[in-house]
């Protein structure tokens, strides 16, 4: 889903969100709020006739079928379906985590308290004193949107966040200026030192997070940004208050730690993530432990002995989710078809072993999240299994003006239909036009 709640603009550009052969409308704007969002998917989803419900088991014989019984049901009338093969779409977001006993006196608290995945719209906040537990990108929102209603607003944060505006350097958009090919060879190629000292530089060039409370407790460790353009100025007048993190509920007050007064609350709201759950799958078939699921490349299980389940979204790219959701459908129907071979089952059981160990790596620096890993490199990788990833040298020769493009400019997702399968032929001009459209 697009987003939780209506107004809610997206994090990343419609360029470097767009599906790689279905450019979003030119009239559309740079960042896109909910409902154009949703207007996009469902054009696309016209454009390509996707509009044609689910339990899924092993079918009794499966040891000789390997096939799937997926159970759907519409208007309270189930259907069963045989399938060869079957794609997990449900992605990260689905069950909400809401660890209550982290929050001692949560018990006797008398006001209202909720998850993140309840919100829908600021008018729940009206004249009341709001507390947002936690500081991810929901938490960010949900804060700013309650501000403008509310009578105070306060966010409690344990670890702090570096906190970008979509309006990055002169003026662009913050993804079609990080997300290059140049770019991405800096950040992953820098010691550590020096990515250290251009990390936050980066990120204090707009405003020092010390001075506002938000600096990350344990810096050194990248963490996902957060994307929001009003928090800075909501803390510089007032309309929001940064406090540390949740020591003890009262009747209807808080106390954090390193703070000596209670704060009158009316309502809570937990920001606190989710649990990676497949409620329709039998246990067994995907194995999830510390919020991690034992899968190859994020999206096979490494121990059918063909592959005919496959898990698409379950990861936290560092830019658009659905360029790389729709890569992983591209190289898992060709796996589906034959058409391209994993490796065995020990170098697949190896390879999530290491990522369990969490090596993601970005600007030289370790994530603290397995699934977090680096949007270009992954988009990459998979676009190389099925023959799709450009060849800027190759380019050069041939195209000297696109490569260039591609290798300076941002990667948007038509870099990856300008050849192999499924190769568009627009993708060129999408690509050598695509600041025309943001502009626009």
């Amino acid at each position: 889903r697009p987003s939780l709640y209506p107004s809610v603009i997206s994090n990343t550009s419609k360029e470097m969100s767009a599906f790689s052969d279905f450019p979003f409308p030119e009239h559309f704007p740079v960042f896109l709020p909910n409902a154009l969002l949703l207007d996009y998917l469902r054009r696309y989803a016209e454009r390509f006739s996707l509009r044609e419900h689910i339990s899924i088991r092993k079918s009794p014989d499966f040891a000789t079928t390997e096939q799937w019984n997926v159970i759907t049901e519409t208007g309270g009338m189930q259907t069963l379906h045989i399938c060869d093969a079957v794609m997990v779409c449900s992605g990260n977001m689905s069950e909400p985590s809401l660890p209550l006993q982290s929050f001692p006196g949560i018990e006797r608290f008398r006001g209202q308290y909720f998850h993140s995945r309840q919100y829908k719209h600021p008018d729940v906040f009206q004249g009341k004193r709001v507390l947002v537990v936690g500081m991810g990108n929901s938490g960010v929102d949900i804060a700013v949107e309650a501000s403008r209603v509310a009578a105070k607003v306060t966010i409690s944060t344990t670890r702090g966040a570096w906190l970008l505006s979509r309006v990055f350097e002169h003026g662009y958009p913050w993804d079609m200026v990080l997300n290059t090919r140049f770019m991405s060879l800096i950040k992953t190629n820098l010691p550590a030192p020096l990515s250290w000292w251009l990390m936050n530089y980066k990120v204090n060039r707009w405003f020092n997070h010390e001075n506002y409370g938000l600096q990350p407790e344990k810096s050194w460790q990248v963490r996902e940004p957060v994307l929001n353009d009003d928090l800075p100025s909501y803390i510089l007048t007032g309309r929001i208050t940064v406090k540390p993190g949740v020591k003890e509920f009262k009747d209807n007050s808080v106390l954090f730690h390193s703070c000596p007064e209670e704060e009158p609350i009316d309502i809570i709201v937990f920001c606190t993530g989710y649990i990676i759950s497949f409620p329709f799958l039998e246990e067994s078939e995907v194995r999830v432990e510390n919020k991690h699921a034992s899968l190859y490349k994020y999206v096979f299980p490494t121990h059918l002995q063909k592959p005919t389940l496959a898990v698409l979204g379950l990861i936290k790219p560092l830019g658009a989710i659905m360029p790389v959701a729709e890569m992983q459908a591209r190289w898992v129907s060709r796996v589906f078809k034959g058409l391209c071979q994993l490796p065995s089952q020990s170098v697949m059981e190896k390879e999530v072993n290491e990522k369990k160990k969490n090596q993601v790596q970005w600007f030289g620096l370790t994530f603290d999240e397995v699934l977090k890993t680096e949007w270009l490199v992954y988009l990459d990788t998979l676009a190389s299994f099925i023959g799709a990833k450009p060849s800027v040298l190759g380019l050069l020769f041939t195209d000297p003006w696109l490569a260039l493009t591609i290798f300076f400019g941002p990667c948007s997702p038509y870099q990856f239909r300008l050849g192999g399968p499924g190769r568009w032929v627009g993708a060129r001009q999408a690509i050598l036009t695509q600041w025309d459209r943001v502009l626009k």
